[in-house]
């Protein structure tokens, strides 16, 4: 039987401070100290939507905030989080080296997701125990499907959210937003040691947003998508773990946005016999924006499109995650829900890029920007 926890007002404090102090610290040394302003190449890359210098450092605030939340676990299983950050520190740290830029390859990063995956696994013992079909439930308990199925989707979810990380606050929003609904199906199930990490992991993304959204003046970067995404992967098995009535694929409607991203990306890129792993600018938070710039705001307008883009998406990122939370013992209509979002998000974004193409929301563009020089300042 779990205790209760309650959260208290030092530790709510405390782990926003600790994210927001070091998010204004990095945009502040950021300004003397080059390598923070961001890598060579980031505002002419493929996939970029920004025009001057930004820090993408904002996986440090995220981490620290996760590492400041240890002090306030619930004591029977403080050795196990402790752990478990641990075994996040491996991709976070393969982030980090990215982000500094030290070049980690894609297929580095997603190696380091494996590994970190590994040792959760090998240290907690935890795996998705179950997917809601009962023909393959026991050898989804037993760990032979369960095992490579949880690190597929810790993985292919940590990678989803780096993919968002491209317009002011959209990740962290994200995020956030997968938190609070993780935290409302631990409250309805009386989990309160996750009840209890998830609102203090929404903390420490709100201590970031205040400089990230809508100004953007610092990005989560590799090390900060690729640990959220991560981190809430794994508080989505463990929710489902201890909790037989949860179904998992309520779990994923609360992360249906970055993942059903991902899923249309890898399907974008396998269409045009391209690498599953190449950037590109054909994401939906990238045809909003143009799309405003091109339809109401004007070109020269990015500093407004690119945060308004995120206003416009939250509505669509909202949704899921509140069916998710409405949904978690209801296998059947959480698996319909999700099958369903996949079909209409696929439909809507074919429908986009139709109405762009044909010229009705301006053309589209897939290759690299223009030199910076040709951009006004933002």
């Amino acid at each position: 039987m779990m205790l209760p926890y309650a959260i208290s007002e030092m530790s709510v404090w405390t782990i926003f401070a600790v994210s927001a102090v070091l998010s204004v610290a990095i945009v502040l040394t950021s300004k003397s100290f080059r390598p923070l302003s961001g890598r060579d190449g980031d505002l002419t890359s493929v996939q970029s939507a920004h025009r001057v210098a930004t820090p993408r450092l904002g996986g440090i605030a995220i981490f620290a905030s996760l590492i400041a939340t240890l002090p306030f676990a619930p004591v029977y299983i403080e050795t196990a989080y402790g752990n478990f950050l641990l075994a996040a520190s491996v991709l976070f740290a393969a982030g980090l080296a990215e982000d500094l830029g030290w070049r980690v390859p894609p297929r580095g990063r997603l190696l380091a997701a494996v590994v970190a995956s590994l040792l959760v696994i090998v240290m907690l013992d935890a795996w998705v125990p179950r997917i809601g079909w009962s023909v393959l439930e026991p050898i989804m308990a037993s760990g032979l499907l369960g095992i490579p199925l949880t690190i597929f989707v810790v993985v292919g979810i940590s990678n989803a959210f780096n993919l968002i990380d491209g317009v002011n606050g959209l990740a962290g929003t994200t995020a956030l937003v997968c938190a609070v609904a993780l935290g409302w199906i631990s409250h309805a199930t009386g989990y309160d040691a996750m009840m209890t990490f998830t609102t203090l992991l929404a903390l420490g993304i709100g201590g970031f947003l205040l400089l990230n959204y809508p100004f953007g003046l610092i990005f989560l970067g590799d090390a900060g998508a690729y640990t959220l995404g991560f981190v809430l992967a794994w508080f989505g098995v463990a929710i489902v773990m201890n909790h037989s009535d949860v179904t998992p694929w309520a779990i994923l409607l609360t992360m249906f946005w970055p993942i059903a991203d991902t899923l249309l990306a890898i399907y974008r890129r396998g269409l045009g016999k391209r690498p599953a792993m190449q950037p590109d600018r054909l994401h939906v938070h990238q045809l909003v924006m143009r799309s405003l710039e091109i339809t109401w705001l004007g070109r020269d307008r990015r500093a407004v499109s690119n945060p308004l883009t995120t206003l416009v998406l939250l509505p669509f990122i909202v949704a899921p995650a509140c069916l998710g939370v409405l949904l978690w013992d209801q296998p059947a209509l959480a698996f319909g829900a999700f099958v369903g979002l996949v079909v209409l998000f696929f439909v809507a974004y074919f429908l986009m890029t139709f109405l762009v193409s044909s010229g009705r929301f301006g053309r589209l563009r897939t290759t690299a920007p223009p030199p910076l020089s040709e951009h006004p300042a933002e």
